[in-house]
């Protein structure tokens, strides 16, 4: 399997502090049956003053750690970008990371309260030529009361990634049903560990892959855990993008400038990352 989330690098944000530690929870990875992890450490800053070349440098570190330990893990770059107006920017200058050079970049929006116009950020990043991935949004303060906001940006081209300890009961109730009812309709495009450690957040992709196979199926299950995060880091549109059916309103107006937006957002699902990011920059 394939994690796209994971604080695996050690001292550089709030996962491992040791590399004793990261290599700790490589080895549950491993047992896991992942086989390649994405490194992604906060890019928040401030708090987590993380950069894409020390990212990168510290990625090739802990690949080397893990060949001499003999662990089969292939290790590649990205970030958990916090949202901010200048995550376009630092993007565009390398400063922060999409998934291994991709068009696909995870973000995380505030967790207790949603601040207004998170929906145009987000969209200034899919005009930029990106495609968002929305991490656990199952787990945020809000999603009672925003959760249709989560469906229109679902249906308008922003992916959406579930932690998989929210399938096995890990982070409680209350993210669980969340989670499973963004699967039950049709919302969740992949789900990957947000692991941290192998002691307080393990990686369990193979215990929420199973709980999506007995909820929704095998074809599902394959789709979420084995297509997706291969076309991601592919860079190639995700499979089945069509499967929602569009919303023809905007996030939060009635604007045409962003009801427009939306329609071009959704159109950078089914173009190459060459047209995709052309159509970025103007």
């Amino acid at each position: 399997m394939i994690d796209l989330h994971c604080h695996l690098l050690p001292g550089i944000d709030d996962g491992p502090a040791t590399l004793s530690e990261a290599l700790d929870l490589a080895r549950m990875a491993a047992g896991q049956g992942i086989t390649t992890i994405a490194c992604t450490p906060h890019i928040l800053p401030g708090v987590y003053d993380n950069e894409g070349p020390a990212i990168r440098a510290a990625v090739g570190r802990m690949q080397a750690a893990l060949d001499e330990a003999g662990l089969p893990l292939r290790l590649v770059a990205g970030a958990d970008l916090h949202i901010s107006p200048d995550n376009v920017a630092r993007l565009r200058s390398g400063e922060a990371l999409a998934l291994d050079g991709s068009r696909y970049v995870l973000i995380e929006l505030p967790h207790v309260i949603l601040p207004p116009r998170m929906d145009h950020a987000l969209f200034d990043i899919l005009s930029a030529g990106y495609v968002p991935i929305l991490t656990h949004p199952e787990r945020t303060g809000w999603i009672e009361r925003d959760y249709a906001f989560v469906g229109r940006l679902a249906r308008s081209g922003v992916a959406m990634q579930i932690t998989a300890g929210a399938f096995t009961g890990a982070f409680g109730r209350r993210a669980r049903y969340w989670a499973e009812r963004m699967l039950d309709e049709g919302l969740v495009d992949l789900v990957a560990s947000d692991a941290h450690d192998a002691v307080r957040r393990p990686p369990l992709l193979a215990e929420a892959r199973e709980a999506v196979r007995l909820r929704a199926g095998a074809d599902c299950t394959r789709r979420i855990f084995e297509a997706v995060p291969e076309a991601i880091l592919a860079d190639r549109a995700l499979p089945e993008a069509s499967r929602r059916a569009p919303d023809r309103r905007s996030p939060d107006t009635h604007s045409s400038s962003l009801g427009g937006l939306l329609v071009r957002a959704r159109s950078l699902l089914t173009r190459s990352p060459r047209e995709t990011r052309h159509a970025g920059h103007h």
